[in-house]
């Protein structure tokens, strides 16, 4: 059996696609799934059984799941927002949780693959994996960073796969349901459906009108990175999980209007309560990753955003 913990959520339900896809089924989906529209990610996925990450937690700490033989733990489970306030919180979901979780499959041997962020490089202009680089702007970003310096603490010493995948800004389907915490391109395709007008920032942080700079990245390639990084050799390390190209948010507009239909771009004043804590670049540093053997080529924005149409498309007409 396979564990995917947020298998319900954004990467995590097009994690289990794409197991789908290679003839598995036998897998455990643990969720949260809210009050919110996630439970329609997971229509049409074939998987053994769903646990309510609570009701999960419990029984993975009483022993529960002891005997349970997973050949792998997807670790996609977190509370994403960068917005959110409650340190005690956001450390219980993110750290503690994941550390338990951690543990549970260093004691068996279990290849580990989870999730962290980009959001642990913060203020700085360079994204390698390297301590002097990360710089976390808030509660959320620290939340991965700490995971990642008790993982490092490990992997001398463990004998199983533990991977730690800094994911870049990641967009494609099944994200309606993250709200304010969606992808700009979900974002920008729903203004664009709604009002013709797309809005971008102000000049901010150096950088002209739409002009600030991501990796955004399709989740079928984070998908991929993940699937690889779990299969073959032990493999114990942080890396990044992006294009190692940045485009501009004016791209990106540009890109969606050219799928959306006609459309302009207006510009708004930057929000005040981003101030000191929006990443105006980000661009990953992949000679760690393509160390690994990884060697795919990625989807441009172009590209990504069009089979993003191209699936939102295919799902209006399968609802």
């Amino acid at each position: 059996m396979i564990l995917v913990t947020g298998g319900a959520g954004f990467i995590g339900s097009n994690l289990v696609r794409a197991l789908n896809e290679s003839g598995e089924s036998d897998i455990l989906i643990v969720d949260n799934l809210g009050p919110g529209p996630k439970f329609r990610n997971l229509f049409g996925l074939q998987f053994a059984d769903y646990i309510d990450k609570r009701d999960f937690r419990r029984r993975l700490v009483s022993g529960a799941f002891d005997q349970q033989p997973f050949k792998v733990i997807y670790h996609q489970g977190a509370c994403t927002s960068t917005t959110e306030t409650n340190a005690a919180y956001v450390m219980d979901n993110n750290y503690e949780y994941s550390k338990e979780l951690l543990h549970f499959a260093l004691h068996r041997g279990i290849p580990f693959i989870y999730a962290s962020s980009a959001a642990t490089y913060g203020g700085s202009g360079v994204f390698r994996e390297e301590p002097e680089y990360e710089r976390p702007l808030h509660v959320y970003g620290f939340s991965k960073l700490a995971l990642d310096n008790y993982a490092r603490t490990l992997f001398s010493s463990v004998q199983s796969t533990v991977v730690g995948l800094r994911y870049f800004n990641v967009y494609g389907p099944n994200e309606a349901h993250k709200g304010r915490m969606s992808s700009v391109i979900h974002q920008f395709s729903r203004q664009a459906r709604e009002t013709g007008v797309i809005q971008l920032f102000k000049g901010s942080g150096g950088y002209k009108d739409g002009e600030q700079r991501r990796d955004f990245v399709y989740v079928g390639d984070i998908v991929r990175i993940n699937l690889f990084l779990a299969e073959g050799p032990v493999r114990k390390g942080i890396y990044n999980a992006g294009t190692g190209r940045s485009a501009s948010f004016n791209d990106v507009a540009r890109a969606v209007i050219a799928m959306a239909g006609p459309g302009r771009i207006e510009y708004v004043d930057f929000p005040e309560d981003l101030n000191g804590k929006y990443q105006h670049l980000t661009q990953a540093d992949l000679t760690r990753l393509r160390a690994t053997g990884y060697r795919r080529p990625f989807m441009n924005v172009e590209q990504g955003v069009a089979l993003t149409f191209q699936a939102a498309q295919a799902a209006s007409c399968n609802a």
